[in-house]
């Protein structure tokens, strides 16, 4: 049996969201604040039997924030299991407590926590005439958390996370209506706790891996004493009589030392002495406080691990902090392997984060073999090692959209070939895709290399603090990874960068050319007849598809770079890749001539002979708040960055009015002035608009100006 959906209503950031699991390893990521400890501790509040029954009496806090007033809303946690077993007891179990009953064996079943108003404040609801805001408001006033309960149910037909099912079974809180039927079959029926699913399932909750040595001091988080303990219960008394009568004369033995009696007269004495005999202790003992009972006994032993290649063996604060990690992790899942041999009829291992410094190694390894047998494992993490070894089809992202999560499933609609395209495709570094928030996808190590410097040089912040990740490609293969992005997977914004490739070179072939005008000219328009195949099919593909936009170089990066305006800063590094003297003044020349076909043509010149990839490098030192940015790279890199937000353009202006200062160029009341706007700016005291016609004015040759001007 498995967990095959969990569904979240009104729960904590989730509005509404449905997860999908699979048999085997599942993957959960997300970026920090999207989800994944709250969906987690909904998991574990359906299934985690260790949980103290107090955890399920929700609060205020445990409401979706976006429901503004939360008071007469459901907070609803819903699993659903595939694949459940035909043994007879367990079948029992399902048909009296969670199965969705049809004829024969069960093969489905449904699992809920609904924390709902109690049955008084339902009808006061129901009551109400429709449309009765005023009254409704009145209603909800009187409402406060004691006036919750929380029920468990089976049997449910109902798809909670559906707006309309959710009027039906709750009430419509703009219309004021409300059902009258207080409690709809639809929800499932009532489950007894002497049927809770959680005592008849394995789960373990191993939980992030933060402070592992603290948990170790603490006698109730402890997982050695956990374990001991677990064994403890199974040890024969009387194979333990003989370590108790050692423990107890140990004790004696302490006890009867004389210097510990000496001690001990000593103090008696001295409090005599000083309180007087009717206020002083009727008796006082020193001896040991070492149990001789097996579970307290066992609560004095510690863990000792020898972590280099020397002999010596230290406790757990000795450790590194992957090492330590290391044997927590360890422990835990020894601890599910102890309560799995208890024949459970479900195995769920859910494991938060297990990646806390732990070599990069060890994290894939430990991913491969968490694959026990008639097990669930669910993770989440941060690690891209981790999500690159990751089934795509297993994988699930939670991502903030406004002040709710969203979850997403990438391989959602998509065919097994696709599929497979995607999941050889993604490494360690390209599976920074599943992370991003926005993403940009580019084709080469130029756009790669060079990109994030300019972005970082002229406006002061970079792609990770836009939230963008840049992915290269390494071909304009751009389809097998762009549909990913779509209404159906993940609802998240990608640009596409690509070359059209057009020809800036005479492509008609004259009777004088040589040899190598031919095949200049022949490869040039082979190239361009590429690009514009290329261009028709990434139009199809963004067609209709509102995350998904492609923005083209006319030619490639390097000649577009210069055409943009910087011939300037390729002059600069001729020195870098030519030693010849006629040949760097030539190179010149023609960079500075303004006319596409020589200045085109040396450049890319130049790229072939560094390297694409160094030449990118080289010109990347060169890159000033000075260099322009070709049009199409802005427009891709703000298409993904929508809305641009009133404190990125402060931050970008403050880099600029920074720039300026340290030119010494202008005077510094006129930067204070402008420093003064941009504080306005900040406080909404005066708009884009404005902000844009300060600057412009105060600073009017400034590169940002014509940037600002295009939105």
């Amino acid at each position: 049996m498995h967990i095959s959906r969990l569904q979240l209503v009104n729960y904590r950031n989730f509005e509404r969201a449905n997860v999908i699991f699979n048999k085997g390893v599942n993957t959960i990521i997300g970026e920090n604040g999207s989800g994944k400890t709250n969906l987690f501790r909904a998991l574990r509040l359906l299934l985690d039997d260790t949980l103290l029954r107090s955890a399920y009496r929700l609060d205020e806090k445990d409401f979706h924030r976006g429901l503004g007033d939360w008071r007469g809303h459901w907070v609803v946690i819903s699993l659903e299991f595939d694949d459940v077993s035909q043994d007879e007891a367990i079948q029992s179990l399902f048909l009296h407590g969670t199965g969705n009953v049809a004829d024969g064996a069960i093969g489905k079943a449904t699992y809920n926590l609904i924390f709902r108003p109690k049955a008084a404040v339902r009808r006061v609801l129901a009551d109400l005439a429709v449309g009765d805001t005023a009254g409704l408001a009145e209603a909800r006033s009187k409402i406060t958390i004691a006036d919750y309960e929380t029920i468990f149910t089976g049997k449910s037909a109902a798809d909670f996370i559906e707006p309309d099912t959710y009027r039906q079974l709750v009430g419509d809180f703009d219309a004021v209506i409300f059902p009258q039927e207080l409690t709809n079959p639809a929800i499932g029926g009532v489950i007894p706790g002497m049927l809770s699913i959680s005592r008849e399932v394995c789960f373990t909750f191993v939980q992030a891996l933060r402070d592992v040595v603290a948990d170790f001091q603490n006698n109730r988080t402890n997982p050695l004493l956990t374990l001991l303990k677990g064994r403890s219960g199974e040890i024969d008394p009387q194979s333990f009589e003989p370590i108790s009568a050692l423990v107890k004369g140990l004790n004696g033995a302490i006890e009867g030392l004389p210097d510990v009696g000496t001690i001990r007269t000593d103090i008696r004495d001295t409090i005599t002495d000083a309180a007087g005999g009717t206020y002083s202790p009727r008796s006082i003992s020193i001896r040991s406080d070492l149990s001789d009972e097996a579970d307290r006994l066992f609560q004095s032993l510690k863990l000792f691990v020898g972590e280099s290649e020397e002999l010596y063996e230290g406790a757990i604060h000795e450790l590194s902090l992957g090492g330590a990690n290391l044997i927590y992790l360890t422990l835990k899942l020894l601890e599910f392997k102890y309560q799995k041999q208890k024949q459970s009829f479900a195995n769920f291992l859910v494991i938060e984060e297990p990646e806390a410094h732990i070599h990069t190694h060890i994290q894939k390894t430990l991913f491969d073999r968490l694959n026990y047998d008639d097990t669930q494992v669910i993770y989440s993490t941060h690690s891209t090692h981790i999500s690159e070894v990751s089934n795509v089809e297993n994988i699930s992202i939670l991502g903030r959209q406004g002040g709710r999560c969203e979850v997403f499933q990438p391989s959602a609609g998509l065919d097994v070939g696709q599929i497979g395209n995607i999941q050889r495709y993604l490494d360690a570094v390209r599976s920074n895709l599943l992370f991003a928030k926005s993403v940009v996808l580019v084709e080469g190590d130029a756009e790669e290399i060079l990109i994030p410097i300019l972005v970082k040089k002229v406006f002061g912040v970079s792609l990770d603090e836009l939230g963008i990740s840049l992915i290269n490609i390494r071909s304009t293969g751009f389809e097998n990874v762009a549909i990913l992005f779509h209404d159906d997977r993940i609802r998240k914004r990608c640009a596409i960068i690509t070359d059209l490739d057009r020809a800036f070179i005479e492509t008609v072939e004259d009777m004088l050319d040589d040899d190598d005008e031919i095949a200049a000219k022949k490869k040039a328009l082979a190239s361009q007849v590429a690009g514009f195949r290329r261009e028709a099919a990434l139009k199809q593909l963004c067609d209709g598809n509102r995350w998904l936009t492609t923005h083209f170089a006319d030619h490639t990066f390097e000649v577009d770079f210069v055409s943009s305006g910087n011939a300037g800063t390729v002059v600069s590094v001729l020195g870098d890749v030519y030693k010849d003297a006629a040949t760097i003044a030539t190179s010149k020349s023609e960079l500075e001539s303004g006319d596409i076909a020589r200045f085109g043509t040396r450049v890319l010149t130049m790229a072939r002979n560094a390297g694409k990839g160094w030449f990118a490098i080289i010109l990347g030192r060169m890159i000033t708040p000075e260099t322009v940015i070709p049009d199409y790279i802005l427009d891709a890199i703000f298409e993904v960055h929508i809305p641009v937000s009133i404190g990125t353009w402060a931050s970008v202006l403050d880099y600029r009015l920074s720039v300026l200062a340290a030119s010494q160029l202008h005077a510094p009341a006129d930067i204070a002035a402008m420093r003064a706007q941009i504080g306005r700016y900040r406080r909404s005291e005066i708009d884009f608009a404005g902000i844009r016609a300060e600057m412009l004015q105060a600073f009017p040759a400034d590169g940002i100006n014509a940037i600002l001007a295009s939105f």
